[in-house]
């Protein structure tokens, strides 16, 4: 068995997750290395979601008998257990969303609709990168269609590294918010966010980080970070489906107008006129993923106890030894970094003229579960002439072990397709 320094105790970790027991394709026990879509879940999470379900189930805040303050209770509780996972200055600045995707739709609307100094029209500049996954895309084209706004957006280096060296000229006075990806979701590049945000704060532009691909692996120290937004996501955070996070700054989500309207977000209502509750509640319109929001409350205790800081180190191990590996693979390209170095744990790779559909099912008739296509993030795979890739992305699960089944994997494909 192959050792590495830095792993965590796999063995142990692998019994809190029903799901990797499981055997497929004539008892082939499965290689899940598909994380960065979504991540297994423990049995602690699962636990607490059953627990809810089956003892507490109510709606929130609006209910005096006993099931809807243990439920307002725990959902709330939810709530603190995130803002100190991390480390917001105020639970207030935490909203519940469903998903990454509405945290930064919820951003673009509010921004649409601001007053000013935050307003985005026709004479303001919006900022992306050409790395973004389609969330943190299509948000800001449908806001630039619809208010005038020019969308502009950094370009990528051969590497896989955002090209920064024209940022005076695509950061400027006009430029009202930058948005990008803290970790790339199919590169696995880690950006250099005190240079973006160094330049955005000079012109007086917010930041909106896609943090859904870091929040998982690393240390999320919004503080620290110096953005305006944050956004992440529960599934991907061994937390499940349904439960996403929006942090923002305390001044902004006072100034800045709802995205959605309905109950439990106003004051007061009449007939001609509304008035709205406080942040976070002010954007968390309706019944809330109550279920969800408890069961990420879990997953961040999960998390927590393991220590975000030994999973980075497990994670860039399991990394380094994923990349040497996979250049020993005949005809295998890297797209992106090829180094452990700045990198999170994704890698996405062509494999000779073979379509990474076909590698995918090849390798899935092994057992071995890995994404293929352009994951959302169509812009990379035409700036480097290719219609898809393979993505091999990995977790505090992951062990060397699949590392190597994915290597046998593909020499497997690679003598299947002559």
């Amino acid at each position: 068995m192959t050792q590495l320094p830095g792993l965590l105790d796999t063995e142990a970790i692998r019994k809190d997750f029903p799901l990797l027991d499981r055997v497929v394709h004539d008892g082939k026990k499965i290689v899940y290395l598909d994380n960065a879509a979504t991540s297994q879940k423990p049995r602690q999470v699962l636990d607490a979601l059953n627990a809810y379900y089956e003892q507490s189930n109510a709606n929130v805040h609006r209910g005096v008998h006993v099931l809807a303050e243990e439920a307002t209770a725990l959902y709330e509780g939810a709530r603190d257990k995130v803002a100190a996972f991390i480390n917001a200055p105020s639970r207030d600045e935490v909203i519940f969303t469903k998903n990454a995707s509405e945290s930064l739709n919820l951003v673009a609307n509010m921004l649409g609709w601001a007053d000013e100094p935050y307003r985005v029209d026709a004479e303001t500049e919006i900022v992306i990168t050409e790395m973004e996954h389609h969330s943190n895309i299509v948000p800001w084209q449908l806001l630039s269609q619809r208010t005038g706004a020019k969308l502009k957006w950094f370009g990528i280096t051969d590497d896989g590294r955002l090209d920064l060296s024209n940022i005076d000229e695509i950061i400027t006075e006009k430029t009202k918010i930058v948005s990008f990806t803290l970790v790339s979701n199919i590169m696995g590049t880690i950006n250099p966010v005190d240079a973006i945000i160094r330049r955005a704060q000079e012109v007086g532009a917010l930041v909106c980080i896609d943090a859904s691909q870091a929040a998982p692996h690393m240390v999320l120290d919004v503080q620290a970070l110096q953005a305006d937004f944050v956004a992440f996501t529960g599934h991907k955070m061994v937390g499940p489906t349904g439960i996403g996070v929006l942090w923002g700054r305390q001044e902004l989500l006072e100034d800045l107008p709802p995205f959605l309207g309905g109950g439990e977000m106003i004051e007061t209502v009449s007939m001609s006129s509304s008035t709205y509750a406080p942040a976070p509640h002010k954007f968390e319109a309706g019944t809330p993923p109550i279920a969800q929001a408890v069961g990420l409350g879990a997953a961040v205790d999960y998390l927590t106890a393991i220590g975000m800081d030994k999973i980075a180190a497990h994670e860039h191990a399991i990394t380094e030894y994923a990349v040497k590996r996979l250049s020993e693979v005949e005809g295998l390209r890297i797209i992106g970094p090829t180094t452990a170095e700045d990198r999170g744990a994704t890698i996405s790779f062509t494999l000779g003229d073979i379509h990474p559909h076909d590698v995918g099912q090849v390798l899935d008739e092994l057992g071995i579960a890995v994404r293929v296509g352009h994951h959302c993030a169509r812009p990379v795979c035409l700036r480097y002439g290719i219609p898809a890739t393979t993505r091999a992305s990995f977790y505090l699960y992951s062990t060397p072990a699949e590392v190597d089944a994915l290597v046998e994997g593909l020499e497997h494909v690679r003598n299947f397709f002559g």
